[in-house]
């Protein structure tokens, strides 16, 4: 295990130098003037130049790609072009926010997910089954944008059960007042796919021959499906709970946006809006490196969910 995970370790490093000569490059070539951008259309050559000159622009691109990559290495992100704020305190200050609300979504998920859709390959080929698959069927087809305006006006302003929208700076207070909502809505919208996905993993462990063994020895069928099926079934779900984990750290521009919430989702998008190079580019390399060691963590547990899995 301990020459795996070195070896992994050692692994991501040139994945990812890759990543920040990508997003340098890109941002270099193809994002355009920043100069330019920041200094609008009435501003004039000598004010373009002095912003050049002010953001380092003019240095070559050898000690451009130096500087970032000593920015990285430091977590000195460098400061907001916009707003002149320090990148990381832009980190520090909206990430708990985005946390509050993304992480009992990613939970509320798994957990109702996963006995959902266990209940229901339980009963396959009944008019439960199908009715529940037609019920997620038309749930995928609705824009989350028309669940967050339903929701405001079923919950907040006809029933009055939460606010409609704020923020205060008790977590406490935020998870328990203005949280609710928005972690409701995005659970009745996630609840779908998943419950959809996890019944087909489900499925398919059924129909193995392990199973048919399983029922031949006497076992009853609710013993099958949590001793046997449940088991070799979290290797794919632990999988797509890897692949959605990253974006707890990055929040929902959607929810942040529609709910006033100040978390980094909502900074991000404000990011683009303005061309705010260093913000966007930290975010980048910040969310390439958590999916890095998300995954990583996910190989790991696969080992510990299922001891025949070799690490290799």
């Amino acid at each position: 295990m301990a020459a795996y995970l070195i070896r992994r370790l050692w692994q991501m490093i040139p994945t990812l130098l890759g990543v920040i000569l990508l997003v340098f490059f890109l941002f270099k070539y193809f994002g355009g003037d920043p100069a330019e951008i920041l200094g609008g259309l009435n501003a004039s050559k000598e004010q373009v130049d002095a912003i050049r000159d002010q953001l380092g622009l003019n240095k070559p691109v050898i000690e451009q790609l130096w500087i970032f990559i000593k920015q990285i290495v430091t977590f000195d992100w460098g400061r907001s072009w916009a707003t002149n704020e320090a990148v990381s305190d832009i980190f520090a200050k909206r990430l708990p926010a985005t946390l509050t609300v993304m992480v009992p979504i990613l939970v509320l998920d798994a957990l109702l997910a996963i006995p959902l859709a266990l209940g229901v390959a339980y009963v396959r080929g009944s008019l439960t089954d199908r009715s529940i698959m037609i019920i997620s069927t038309v749930a995928l087809s609705i824009s989350f944008l028309v669940y967050v305006i339903v929701g405001q006006y079923v919950f907040a302003f006809q029933l009055g059960w939460f606010p409609v929208q704020g923020w205060s700076d008790s977590f406490w207070t935020n998870l328990a007042v203005y949280s609710p909502l928005p972690i409701l809505l995005a659970v009745m919208v996630g609840l779908a796919p998943q419950t959809r996905l996890y019944r087909t993993f489900f499925l398919d462990e059924i129909g193995h021959d392990y199973v048919r063994t399983a029922r031949a020895k006497g076992m009853t069928e609710q013993t099958v499906l949590l001793k046997h099926v449940l088991r070799n079934a979290m290797i794919p779900i632990l999988t797509n709970i890897g692949t959605s984990l990253p974006g707890i750290f990055v929040g929902s521009f959607l929810i942040e946006v529609f709910f006033s919430i100040p978390g980094l989702g909502r900074e991000v998008l404000g990011a683009v809006n303005r061309s705010d190079y260093p913000v966007i580019q930290a975010v980048t390399v910040y969310l390439a490196v958590i999916t890095m060691v998300v995954n990583l963590l996910t190989d790991v547990l696969y080992k510990l969910v299922d001891p025949r899995v070799v690490l290799k």
